[in-house]
This record gives structure tokens, sequence and C-alpha cells, in this order.
């Protein structure tokens, strides 16, 4: 375990970013598998920083193939205990504009259940709140942090988190913006609720690449594609300015995870007692 208390999670395009110096990569292993990638020791103006290419180096994994517990318990186990998330959404309100940026406070869980969302399972079972999955303190921090950086950004929302790998068809992108949610992805659940049982604080920082299908105006993909390289360039000025002072002023946080676990210590496995002493720490 090293000093290094900052996780990064994001696409695969973050860590090419000219600001960003990968110094080593660590190869972690863990009771759920292998992460996405071996996780990268990466400076930005002299601050370390871990990153995980949340879909692999080269983008390989669907959304759904994505191993979230093994990436959350490698940056745990690597001492992280702050995660950053930059990800990838549309926009389901009218406010939220492509190449801007939000902080969402809140999730919701659309997905079909084909993903492995708790630690507590297999003859262990633990209970966490998730009433407030993001940690507000960093949140706002984050968002001081794109204002300083000169990227438009907007503090709290509501984030559908959906299957994929396709989009949403309009009357169910209709429906989420009934629901009163900001944004879209596929990537956020159940990552947001695994730091929260590892006792880690998280925060998302969500580009908006596009008008999810909602709004009657055509998008391809490779326009998508067009916004998320300019996102990339926000993302970097964002991250020059972030990383150094979440390195010197590091975010204070009470974990909600030490008595989660309800399940009698005799009864603890050997591999149960392997998970404990990583996310309870």
């Amino acid at each position: 375990m090293s000093d290094i208390k900052i996780g990064v999670i994001g696409g695969s395009g973050i860590y090419k970013l000219d600001a960003i110096k990968v110094r080593k990569t660590h190869k972690v292993e863990t009771p759920f598998g292998a992460p996405s990638a071996d996780i990268m020791e990466c400076e930005v103006d002299g601050s370390a920083f871990y990153f995980l290419p949340r879909h692999g180096i080269g983008h390989h994994y669907t959304p759904s193939e994505v191993n979230y517990r093994a990436n959350i318990f490698a940056l745990k186990k690597l001492g992280a205990s702050t995660v950053v998330s930059i990800s990838a959404v549309g926009s389901l309100q009218e406010e939220f504009a492509p190449r801007e940026f939000v902080m969402v406070d809140q999730f919701i869980d659309w997905t079909k259940g084909l993903r492995k969302r708790t630690f507590f399972d297999e003859g262990m079972v633990g209970h966490v709140s998730a009433a407030d999955p993001v940690e507000k303190s960093l949140s706002k921090r984050l968002y001081d942090h794109c204002q300083k950086a000169g990227v438009k950004s907007h503090l709290g929302g509501a984030y559908v988190c959906i299957e994929g790998p396709q989009f949403s068809t309009r009357a169910e992108s209709k429906i989420y913006r009934s629901f009163g949610a900001s944004v879209i992805g596929m990537t956020n659940c159940p990552e947001a609720f695994l730091a929260k049982e590892a006792g880690m604080a998280y925060a998302t920082v969500a580009m908006v690449t596009d008008y999810d299908c909602w709004k009657e105006e055509h998008c391809t993909v490779q326009e998508i594609m067009d916004v998320m390289k300019s996102n990339y360039v926000s993302a970097q000025a964002f991250i020059k300015v972030a990383i150094p002072d979440l390195v010197k002023n590091p975010v204070k946080h009470t974990p909600e995870n030490a008595y989660a676990v309800i399940t009698d210590e005799m009864l603890r496995k050997p591999h149960h007692r392997e998970i404990l002493d990583v996310i309870l720490k």
C-alpha cells in the first residue's frame, strides 16, 4: 500500500492526455478476478494518483462486462480512499448541453441484473446505505475545479444507468425524462454502490456528449465521438486543477461501512475475511 489516496476511473482516452504522465503500472489480484486493466500510477504537475481505464486498454469491455467489483477492490487494496469517476453521458434535459460537465449526486439503477453489484454475498451478508451515493463535499470541489478550469458545469442531478450497449429507445428516453433525471449512462452502477460498500469517497464527473433520443434531432455515433474528443480536452484542463488540490487537501470523509456486516463472525469463511480486510480498512 502506498501513500497515494486518489483513484480516477475513466474512459480509455483520459490517460492519454498530455497533462498526465504514467510512472508505472500495478497488477493487482482480487478475490473477484482481474480488474479491467493493470492500474496505472500517474502524476500531473508532480501530484500522484491511480488511473484505471474502465473498459480496458483499447476499450474492449462492454458496460456489462466490466468487472466493477475487481476495479473498486483493486483501488482500495492499493490504498485509494477517494474515487473520481469520469464518464460519458447523454443529456435528458435541455439545460445540460453537449460539452458540459455534470456533477451528479444521485443514481437510478435501470440495469437488468447482469452485473455483480455487492461485496456482500456467498454466505456473508452486509448492508450499506445508498441514500447519498456521492460524497457531497468531493462533488462540490470537483465542480469548483471545473469552474477554475473554464469548463461549463452543473452541480447536482440524477444519473440513469441502463444496461447497454445499445442506446435507449425514444419511448424509454421519454420515460427517463419523466423521472426528472438529468443524464443517462451505462457504467456508474454498480460502481458507485461498490465504492460506498468499500468506504470510499466517490463522485462522478459526467461529460455530456449529446442529447439522448428524446430530443427530435439525429446524432450519429461519429458526432458523439467528436464531442468526446472535445470533452477530453476539457477533462485535461479539469484534471490539471483537480488532482493537485485533492492530493494537497485530502477529502474529509466518514465511511459508512464500519457496521455493515451482520453475518456472525464465526460463520465467516477465509475469503470473506480477505474481502473485509481490504474494504473495511
